[in-house]
């Protein structure tokens, strides 16, 4: 049986990093085993749809590397793939009508008045409103005389009040739930359109779908969707479903979280090989303790057996790290086009910015950390005459002082402001003095960059900003120095 995996995603917005990671392993659980990935369009809920929201979608995968092998642009013989499109087929009135005359589904004639009216019951911990079948018991002239007066109707599934229903989880194995707890849930809308459940049943089985990769919070309606199944006498197809992803206060990854969706992460300067890399993680693990997958290698590695029971922390912090990886090993033209804008951003001066780029690719995890790490090649910011002092290079304001007043007569005769005869006129004073390197390029390295950290050192700074400006930042170092 060749496996055939689907993302049905609703054109409701940006793409979630759940959404994303269900798409992600629909599409390893097929490639893993030479299968085909489908793109369907679930907008069925109307009131729902965001304009650009299937743009989003469709650049999302592709920027993800998600290649559909069917779907709305790929026609593979089972579309329309735009659910709102299948309905004008009439494929879900039909089946839904196929229900009624088994007996597993009744049309419901009930207006909004009377359904506010019916008392709610606790079902697992949620307060819901159970239909209490009021127009199962509808004969059939009745039925028939609503329809042609065109009263409004919907069509309800019928589950028995009594029994049980079993259906079977890759991951969670057999559950059983008691038929009471069921709700008559609706198939077909007022609007003619098939709710969401009842549109992924029919699709999923006429699509030929063998593996359905969902969250976790499916979990409870999948009874229903298996009673549809029964009732048509369909083979269901293997369900899978993934443990929830939480925020690092262990709650559900919201909007609010800054990094809920693949947009923001991009916007935040993340690239989108370590994004699927980070995802692909959270919840499945590898054999061994790897951590960094291209694409290619996670289709190898991929099993879905070792997807986790347990919920899935988001951790904004191992994904800055695993992006710094990918920026690490990044081709430098690639790096450099991603870089260029947040350089430019903080740099109007005519730097050699590829140099400077060079400097800081290793240095940083995301791309809009490079402002702060270079925005002092622009200017010399303000800074503490106590950043000279450092134990470990055994040097203070006076030590620091005397080398920078050394240093000056040397650099204002030093015609060579390449970093190899700055260096090199550097060490000629150590060897001199006799000191470490440290005891001299501390200092200098404080009074030309203001700060404490910086993504080079003492003379490759020098180089990028010239004599000019080196010779103003030491005057000004020896000044602070003095007044301290």
């Amino acid at each position: 049986m060749k496996i055939r995996t689907r993302y049905a995603p609703s054109p409701t917005g940006k793409m979630h990093v759940g959404n994303l990671r269900t798409a992600l392993y629909e599409f390893l659980t097929a490639k893993h085993a030479g299968g085909d990935f489908m793109l369907r369009i679930e907008d069925t809920d109307q009131e729902r749809f965001v304009d650009g929201a299937i743009e989003i979608i469709n650049r999302t995968l592709e920027k993800t590397g998600l290649v559909h092998d069917e779907g709305p642009d790929k026609d593979g013989g089972y579309g329309p793939y735009v659910q709102s499109e299948r309905v004008k087929t009439g494929i879900y009135m039909k089946y839904a009508k196929e229900l009624v005359a088994k007996g597993e589904a009744y049309y419901c004639f009930c207006d909004k008045e009377r359904l506010a009216s019916l008392k709610t019951e606790v079902v697992e911990g949620k307060e819901i409103c159970m239909y209490d079948k009021h127009c199962l018991g509808l004969s059939k002239e009745e039925v028939e005389a609503n329809l042609a007066a065109g009263k409004p109707f919907v069509i309800r599934q019928n589950i028995p009040n009594e029994g049980t229903t079993t259906f079977v989880d890759e991951l969670y194995g057999e559950i059983t739930v008691d038929n009471a707890e069921l709700d008559d849930m609706i198939l077909i809308k007022s609007d003619g359109f098939p709710t969401y459940n009842f549109a992924n049943v029919v699709d999923d089985h006429t699509m030929n779908i063998t593996h359905v990769v969902r969250g976790n919070e499916y979990i409870s309606s999948s009874p229903k969707y298996q009673r549809l199944y029964d009732a048509f006498g369909w083979e269901s197809p293997v369900y899978i479903h993934l443990p929830l992803i939480t925020d690092e206060n262990h709650k559900k990854l919201s909007k609010r979280s800054g990094h809920s969706s693949f947009e923001d992460l991009i916007d935040q300067g993340f690239v989108s090989e370590a994004i699927v890399n980070y995802i692909a993680l959270l919840g499945w693990s590898p054999e061994d303790n790897r951590e960094i997958f291209s694409l290619e290698e996670l289709i190898k590695e991929f099993d879905y057996h070792r997807i986790s029971k347990s919920p899935a922390v988001f951790d904004i912090v191992k994904l800055r790290w695993m992006n710094g990886e990918y920026i690490k090993a990044m081709d430098f033209d690639k790096f450099y086009e991603m870089a260029e804008p947040y350089l430019k951003q903080a740099l109007t001066k005519d730097f050699d910015l590829k140099k400077i780029a060079n400097m800081v690719k290793t240095r940083i995890e995301v791309f809009p950390d490079i402002p702060a790490l270079v925005d002092f090649f622009e200017e010399l910011p303000e800074y503490d005459p106590e950043m000279y002092t450092h134990k470990k290079m055994k040097t203070n304001s006076e030590t620091s002082l005397q080398v920078l007043k050394d240093m000056l007569p040397i650099l204002e005769a030093q015609e060579d402001y390449s970093n190899d005869g700055l260096y090199a006129t550097l060490c000629k004073y150590v060897e001199e003095k006799g000191v470490k390197n440290g005891y001299v390029m501390w200092p200098i390295r404080t009074a030309v960059s203001g700060k404490q950290m910086t993504p080079a050192g003492a003379t490759e700074i020098m180089e990028i900003i010239g004599k000019d400006e080196t010779l103003k930042r030491i005057r000004k170092g020896i000044e602070l120095l003095e007044n301290a």
